[in-house]
């Protein structure tokens, strides 16, 4: 554990008390299974706990998970940019302003979405900890009083994969997400096992994480949507957003973009450019809930459908996207938020994500509404 403070007073036309230390954590658990996309293989779930402290002693909770084949950033470079740079400019603020917050920390630092996305979190915490409010309040109110989620099913062998997704189908999931990106012909092959595993009603999304080259992908991916893939998501290099509007001018399904939009800005080129349907919008990805709410705001102007993801974490940024996704209108593509439940026992343990058949319960009480 690290602790950063410093005395402060209470700053001029505000009656909350400032903030007065930030102290984070790790915490991990072990994956069910060995969690394998395209990009690599995670054994643990690692996160990184971040607590925001006031001088009259409120606490918010936050939590970052820096899955490294996927952004690049590391749990120590992490730590150090919260400890080192991030923290520091927050000590002595108003806890409750949190769009200042942001403009601090890019100030100070640029980029380093996943570790302000953990202040980021533990600010809504305990802005609605203060106000006596639950985060989807803050964010503007909850249109839904539970959300639906994915299960997403790692790399594995085509029985193995066909077989996990007809299990959580029969659990009640009718969303199923299956990872993919390696070989399109092979892609082809899990679509159509896994699709006759699933019921009627339920939809199946492939998931390639960047693994493909359009001109020898573009076939299998006509025969895959034939099949019944009904949502594809990022299946070319992040770069490549003119492949992209090449496939979503040939495919008949839906085309979604995940590592493409790592910002407001790249939201912007994406809608620019007609390079997607859906924009997945993951809180740790592009920085956390302020941003990633202004994210949903342009997906709602140019008309596109949004979903809620997951790197994925454990159960405090889990609930923080529970929360999003509760008040976000387009948010209409079942949501990715099954982290708690792809580890062996999570340390951080909402209650909330017991027993899950497919819908999450939005929390009702002040803040993420959760006690770690």
């Amino acid at each position: 554990m690290s602790v950063l403070s410093h005395p402060v007073g209470l700053p001029a036309g505000t009656g909350s008390a400032p903030i007065s230390a930030v102290r984070t954590r790790v915490v991990s658990a072990p994956y069910r299974r060995p969690f394998r996309i395209s990009s690599g293989v995670s054994k643990d779930l690692i996160s990184l706990v971040v607590e925001v402290h006031t001088a009259d002693g409120v606490v918010g909770i936050g939590e970052t998970s820096p899955m490294t084949a996927y952004t690049g950033e590391t749990l120590a470079g992490v730590t150090a940019a919260i400890e080192e740079h991030l923290a520091p400019a927050l000590i002595g603020r108003d806890p409750l302003d949190r769009a200042g917050a942001h403009l601090v920390m890019d100030a100070v630092l640029r980029g380093q979405s996943v570790a302000k996305s953990g202040l980021d979190i533990a600010l809504h915490d305990l802005a609605g900890r203060l106000s006596g409010w639950p985060v989807h309040a803050l964010l503007g109110g909850s249109i839904r009083d539970r959300v639906q989620t994915t299960w997403v099913v790692g790399l594995g062998t085509l029985d193995e994969m066909a077989a996990e997704a007809a299990e959580y189908a029969a659990r009640g999931f009718r969303h199923i997400k299956v990872k993919g990106g390696h070989d399109p012909a092979q892609d082809l092959e899990l679509i159509r096992a896994v699709r006759s595993a699933l019921p009627a009603d339920a939809e199946l999304c492939l998931d390639a994480n960047e693994g493909y080259d359009a001109t020898v992908a573009l076939p299998y991916l006509a025969k895959m949507s034939a099949a019944g893939m009904t949502l594809l998501e990022q299946p070319l290099p992040r770069w490549d957003l003119a492949g992209m509007v090449r496939l979503r001018e040939r495919l008949d399904v839906r085309l979604m973009a995940d590592e493409s939009m790592h910002s407001l800005h790249d939201a912007l080129e994406i809608v620019r450019r007609g390079a997607a349907d859906v924009l997945n919008i993951k809180i740790l990805k592009v920085g956390g809930l302020h941003r990633a709410l202004q994210i949903a705001h342009v997906a709602e102007a140019a008309g596109l459908a949004v979903k809620i993801g997951s790197m994925p974490e454990l159960g405090v940024a889990t609930l923080a996207a529970v929360h999003l996704a509760a008040a976000v209108p387009g948010a209409t593509v079942a949501a990715d938020l099954v982290g708690p439940l792809m580890v062996l026992a999570d340390p951080l343990a909402p209650t909330v994500f017991a027993d899950c058949n497919g819908w999450i319960d939005v929390p009702t009480r002040p803040g993420l509404g959760h006690d770690v």
